[in-house]
C-alpha cells in the first residue's frame, strides 16, 4: 500500500525522521529532517527508495537528557527562532532579517486585496520603495503563491537588487545582463530557457528590452514582476518606448501580478502618466480621474506618500528618517578664474551670435556653449579637458548631457564633452588659460576645504559630488593634501559598477577601535545605483546640477530609509560672481525649490529642452552686461517666458496629482495589530540578542561589548560551529548592532542573521541527537526548584505543525510551525507564551539531586501521554481556531475574498519537558 503524505505529516525515511513540505509534483516527497533547518531539504521519490517510506511519530524518549534550568531557557529560545514557516497571517515574517516599519505594510495589505495584484509604488525618495516590493514578493513565496519572479531595472540597479533580496529578505536570485546572459545560458538543453532554469532573477531592462529578446522573454516570463524606475518606461525616447512594448505585453497576461516602482510617477506629464497606468489596467489609460468613483477604483492599486505625509501625520515616523539640513555656500572666485570664465563667455557668445538664423544652427551653438562653460564652471581641468575635446561628430549627444538626463539608458555621463567649434586661434587662448590655472591655487577647491573642515571636525563622513571626471580627479587630490589623515577615494565612470560598490565598500576598513573618517568624491554615475547611508551622512554639490531630479537623486543616497546618523547635511557651492552659476540659479534650481516646496516633491524640468536653452543663455547674457541687443535679436526672452509657463503648468499638475491619488485610506490601527503579534510569537531583534548573548557564553566564546555594539568572535568557537557559520559566510569577528539603522560595517542581529540561526539550530539538534556537541550538555528534561511557581509545575515545550489551506483561485495545502510554551499544573493549563517563558527563565534556587530530580522527571514523564491527549490537544485545536480568526481579520482588513482554514498536527511534538517545584527542596 502506497502512503500518501500532505505537508506537515511525520516521515520515517532512510532512518530518521522528517516532515513533509509541499511538493514540488504529485508522487514525490519534499522532506525536511526535524532537527534540521530550510536548507536541508531533500526531495525523493517512494518508489525508488531502499527501504520503505512510513508514517512516524516523535515522543519524548526515555532516554532524554537532563538538563539545568539556564539551558532549558536556551532550548526554548533556539526552538522559537528556527522556526521560518510561521502559521500566522504575515507568513513572511519569519524570513525578514530586518524590522519593517508599520506603513512599509500598506503596500503589502493593498496587494492582498486584489485577486490579481497590480500595483503603482510611487513613494518618495528614500522612503523604502524596494523593502515594500520586497515585502510583497516575499510573502507571497511564504504563502504558495508565486515560486518564480523577475525584477525588472535599469542595468545600473541590478546589482542593488541582488543584493537587497539577499540581505534583506534571504532570497537568492541571479543577475541577467548583457555580460551575465551568454554564461548562464551555457549548457541549457535546447526546451529549457534561461528563466525556466533559474525561477529567480533580476534583470536589465536595456538588456531584455531589445526585439530579438523581448518575445521570447515574453513567453517565458514568470507570472510576478516588480519593475523599478517604471517612469523610465513610458516616454517618447527611443529606448523608453521599447522599455514600453516589453511591459504592454507582459502586461497583457490578466493573471500576471506587477509591482511597479517610481519616486516621480506623473512629473506634469498627463500622457506620461497615463501610459503607466495602463500597465496595470487598460481603461485607466482614458478614464477622467476628476470622477471620483474612477478615483476610487484606481487608489486600490496606487500607493503615493511624500516622506512629511509619514512624518506629521499619524504614522508618527519621525525616527525612521534624518532630518535634513539644507544650506548653501557661496564663494568668491579669484581676479584670474573670474577673467577666465568672462574670456569663455565672450567666445561661446560671439559663436552663437554667429550662428545663422537657422534654428538648428542656433540651438546647436547655443548647446556647445552651454557644455562648454558647463566644464568652465566646473574646474580649470574640466575646462581644458573640455577644449581639447573639439572637432565632435557627437552634438545632438550634447543636450541630455548638458541637462543631466542620461541615466535612463546609461549610467551619467561624466567626461567632459566635446565641442562643436572650429579649430580657430581664439581658442589657444582659453586654452593656454586652462592650463595655467590647472596648477594655480584654485578658489572653489579652497572654499570646499573650508565648507568641510568644521563638518569634519564635528565627525561627518561627507560625499562630494562633482559633474566631471577631471573635477573629481583634481578634487580628489586637493582634498588628500588637505586631510591627509581621512580616507579618501574617488568614484567616476571610468570604473564599471562592481569597481565602485568594491570602492565604496573598502572605505570601512577601521583603524583600531574607531571607524576611519572618509570622504568620498564621485561624480552622477553614483546618484543612483549604490545607496550610501551606512557610510556617509553629508553630501555636498561641488557642481550645480542643471537639472533639479539629480540634486535629489545626490540627496537620496544618503537621506533615506536606514541612515543611522539623526542629521543629514545638504551644502550647495556656487559663486555669485559667476554668470554661469547665477543663471543656472535663475532659471532652474530657485524655481525647482519653490515647486518643491508647494508640491512637496521635486518636479523635473519640462520635457521640451528649447526653451529652457534659451532662458538660460538670455539669463547669462543679462547678467553680462551689454548683451541686451543679441538678446532680443535672437528673441531668447520668448524661451524664457515660454519655459516659465510650461514649469507653472507642470507643477500645477503635479500638485493636481498629488491631491487626487493621497494614500489616506489605511490608518496604523489597521496593520500595527497583527504585525506586533506576529513578532511576540517569533521573538523580537532584543530576544534574538539575549539569546545569542547567552549561547555564546556557554560556547564559551562571550560576545565583547563596544559601546552600543557587539563583537562575535566566532573563530574562537568549536570547529563543527565555525564551519556552519563559515558557509553562511561569517568569519573572524563579527560586529553586530542590535537596532536599526545599523551603523556601517555592522549587521543587524535578527532572528535571521547568520549568528543567530546557526546558533539555535545547532542547539535544538543538539538537544534531539546525543551525538551532536555532546559536551554541551543541552537536554531535554528536567526538573528544579524555583520562585517562579508556588505549585508543582511542568512546562511542556512544544513544536506544533499546522495545515493551512488557502481557498482562493488556487487551493494551496502549506506546512506551518509554532513554537509554544505550555504551564501545568495537574491536568490544567495555567500558563501559556511570555508568562510560561518568564517561569522558565526564573533562575533554579538550588540544585536537586540526582534521584529527586530523576524521580520527579519519570513522574512527569508517565503523565505526558495523558497531557498530550488531554489538555494540550485541546490546547492545540484551540489555538489553531485562532489562527483562522487572525488570517480572516487580516483578509477582511485586506478586502481579500480568501479565506483560509487550519488543521492542527496531531499530536504536537514534545521538545522538551520541565518540572518546577516551589522555593527549595
Amino acid at each position: 500500500m502506497t502512503l500518501s503524505f500532505s505537508p506537515g505529516d511525520l516521515v520515517l525515511a532512510r532512518g530518521r525522521e522528517w516532515v513533509a513540505l509541499p511538493a514540488p509534483r504529485p508522487g514525490i516527497l519534499a522532506l525536511r529532517p526535524l532537527s534540521g533547518n530550510e536548507n536541508d531539504v531533500v526531495i525523493l521519490d517512494p518508489e525508488l527508495e531502499i527501504a520503505s517510506v512510513a508514517a512516524a511519530r516523535f515522543d519524548l524518549p526515555d532516554d532524554a537528557r537532563s538538563t539545568v534550568q539556564a539551558k532549558a531557557a536556551l532550548l526554548a529560545d533556539a526552538l522559537r527562532l528556527t522556526l521560518r514557516r510561521g502559521a500566522g497571517p504575515f507568513r513572511s515574517a519569519a524570513q525578514l532579517a530586518f524590522e519593517p516599519r508599520t506603513y512599509q505594510l500598506v503596500p503589502l495589505l493593498m496587494a492582498l486585496r486584489l485577486h490579481v495584484p497590480r500595483l503603482l509604488i510611487a513613494d518618495d525618495v528614500g522612503i523604502g520603495k524596494t523593502i515594500e516590493a520586497g515585502l510583497i514578493l516575499r510573502e507571497l513565496m511564504d504563502r504558495g503563491e508565486v515560486d518564480a519572479f523577475s525584477v525588472l531595472c535599469p542595468p545600473h540597479l541590478v546589482d542593488q537588487w541582488i543584493i537587497e533580496l539577499k540581505d534583506r529578505f534571504g532570497i537568492d536570485a541571479v543577475p541577467v545582463t548583457s555580460g551575465t546572459a551568454a554564461r548562464l545560458e551555457r549548457n541549457l538543453p535546447l526546451a529549457q530557457t534561461l528563466f525556466d532554469a533559474y525561477p529567480f532573477t533580476v534583470v536589465s531592462l536595456d538588456y531584455i528590452k531589445a526585439e530579438k529578446r523581448r518575445e521570447g522573454f515574453a513567453r517565458a516570463c514568470p507570472d510576478f514582476v516588480i519593475v523599478d524606475e517604471a517612469h523610465a518606461c513610458v516616454g517618447t525616447h527611443k529606448g523608453k518606448q521599447q522599455r514600453f512594448d516589453l511591459l504592454q505585453g507582459l502586461a497583457k497576461d490578466p493573471e500576471r501580478r506587477i509591482v511597479m516602482l517610481t519616486a516621480t510617477p506623473h512629473s506634469g506629464d498627463e500622457e506620461a502618466f497615463a501610459r503607466l497606468l495602463s500597465l496595470i489596467d487598460q481603461e485607466f489609460a482614458s478614464v477622467d480621474f476628476d470622477n471620483a468613483r474612477y478615483r476610487e477604483r484606481l487608489a486600490r492599486h496606487l500607493v503615493q506618500r511624500r516622506r512629511v505625509d509619514l512624518i506629521e501625520g499619524d504614522w508618527d515616523e519621525d525616527r525612521s528618517f534624518p532630518k535634513h539640513e539644507t544650506t548653501e555656500f557661496p564663494y568668491r572666485l579669484s581676479a584670474d578664474h573670474l577673467a577666465f570664465q568672462e574670456s569663455a563667455i565672450d567666445y561661446c557668445l560671439e559663436v552663437v551670435s554667429k550662428a545663422g538664423d537657422q534654428k538648428k544652427d542656433q540651438r546647436l551653438a547655443f548647446w556647445g556653449t552651454l557644455a562648454l562653460m558647463r566644464c568652465v564652471g566646473s574646474s580649470p581641468a574640466a575646462a581644458l579637458s573640455a577644449l581639447r575635446n573639439r572637432a565632435s561628430n557627437e552634438a545632438e549627444r550634447l543636450e541630455p548631457q548638458i541637462y543631466d538626463e542620461d541615466g535612463d539608458d546609461e549610467d551619467a555621463v561624466d567626461v567632459e564633452p566635446n565641442t562643436i567649434f572650429a579649430n580657430d586661434p581664439a581658442l589657444q587662448g582659453l586654452l593656454d588659460k586652462a592650463s595655467s590655472l590647472s596648477v594655480a591655487k584654485d578658489p572653489k577647491l579652497d572654499a570646499l576645504v573650508s565648507v568641510l573642515k568644521p563638518l569634519i571636525k564635528a565627525g561627518a563622513n561627507p560625499v562630494v559630488f562633482c559633474r566631471y571626471l577631471a573635477t573629481a580627479e583634481h578634487v580628489k587630490e586637493g582634498l588628500r593634501k588637505a586631510f591627509p589623515k581621512l580616507t579618501i577615494e574617488a568614484v567616476t565612470g571610468e570604473l564599471t559598477p562592481d569597481e565602485r560598490r568594491d570602492r565604496v565598500s573598502e572605505m570601512t576598513i577601521e583603524d583600531g577601535e574607531k571607524d576611519t573618517q572618509r570622504i568620498l568624491v564621485a561624480t552622477d554615475c553614483l546618484s543612483e545605483g549604490i545607496n550610501l547611508q551606512q557610510l556617509f551622512d553629508t553630501v555636498v554639490h561641488y557642481d550645480l546640477s542643471w537639472n533639479p531630479t539629480r540634486h535629489q537623486q545626490r540627496e537620496g543616497r544618503v537621506d533615506r530609509f536606514g541612515q543611522p546618523a539623526e542629521l543629514v547635511r545638504s551644502i550647495m557651492m556656487f559663486s555669485p560672481d559667476s554668470a554661469i552659476d547665477g543663471a543656472v540659479l535663475d532659471v532652474i534650481l530657485r524655481k525647482a525649490e519653490e515647486i518643491r516646496k508647494a508640491t512637496g516633491v521635486t518636479v523635473p524640468l519640462p520635457d521640451e529642452r528649447g526653451p529652457v536653452t534659451d532662458a538660460l543663455m538670455a539669463a547669462m547674457m543679462l547678467r553680462r552686461g551689454g548683451h541686451k541687443q543679441l538678446t532680443l535679436d535672437l528673441r531668447l526672452d520668448d524661451g524664457t517666458h515660454a519655459m516659465d509657463a510650461r514649469w507653472r503648468d507642470a507643477s500645477e499638475n503635479e500638485k493636481k496629482s498629488r491631491a487626487r491619488f493621497a494614500q489616506n485610506a489605511m490608518k496604523p490601527a489597521e496593520v500595527a495589530p497583527e504585525w506586533n503579534k506576529v513578532k511576540d510569537l517569533l521573538g523580537s531583534p532584543d530576544d534574538a540578542r539575549q539569546f545569542v548573548e547567552r549561547a555564546m557564553s556557554r560556547f564559551g566564546v562571550p560576545l565583547e561589548k563596544k559601546r552600543s555594539l557587539y563583537i562575535a568572535h566566532v573563530h574562537a568557537l568549536q570547529e563543527s560551529l565555525r564551519e556552519k557559520l563559515g558557509q553562511r559566510g561569517v568569519e573572524k569577528s563579527v560586529k553586530l548592532a542590535t537596532a536599526e539603522p545599523a551603523p556601517s560595517g555592522t549587521s543587524l542581529l535578527t532572528r535571521t542573521h547568520p549568528l543567530t540561526a546557526a546558533l539555535a539550530e545547532s542547539l535544538v539538534e543538539a538537544s534531539l541527537d546525543h551525538e551532536a556537541l555532546p559536551d554541551l550538555g543541552i537536554g531535554r528534561v528536567g526538573a528544579w526548584p524555583t520562585p517562579a511557581v508556588s505549585a508543582m509545575t511542568r512546562l511542556v515545550l512544544l513544536r506544533i505543525r499546522y495545515k493551512l489551506t488557502i481557498h482562493s483561485r488556487k487551493e494551496r495545502l502549506l506546512l506551518a510551525e509554532e513554537a509554544a510554551l505550555v504551564a501545568l499544573q495537574g491536568n490544567s493549563i495555567v500558563a501559556i507564551a511570555d508568562t510560561a517563558r518568564e517561569m522558565l527563565n526564573t533562575p533554579a534556587t538550588a540544585d536537586l539531586a540526582q534521584i529527586a530530580r530523576d524521580r520527579l522527571v519519570n513522574n512527569a514523564k508517565s503523565e505526558l501521554p495523558t497531557l498530550i491527549e488531554g489538555p494540550l490537544a485541546a490546547f492545540v485545536k484551540k489555538r489553531a481556531e485562532e489562527l483562522v480568526e487572525d488570517h480572516a481579520r487580516l483578509r477582511a482588513a485586506a478586502g481579500s475574498a480568501s479565506r483560509v482554514s487550519v488543521e492542527a498536527v496531531l499530536p504536537p511534538d514534545v521538545i522538551g519537558m520541565f518540572v518546577l517545584m516551589p522555593g527549595e527542596v
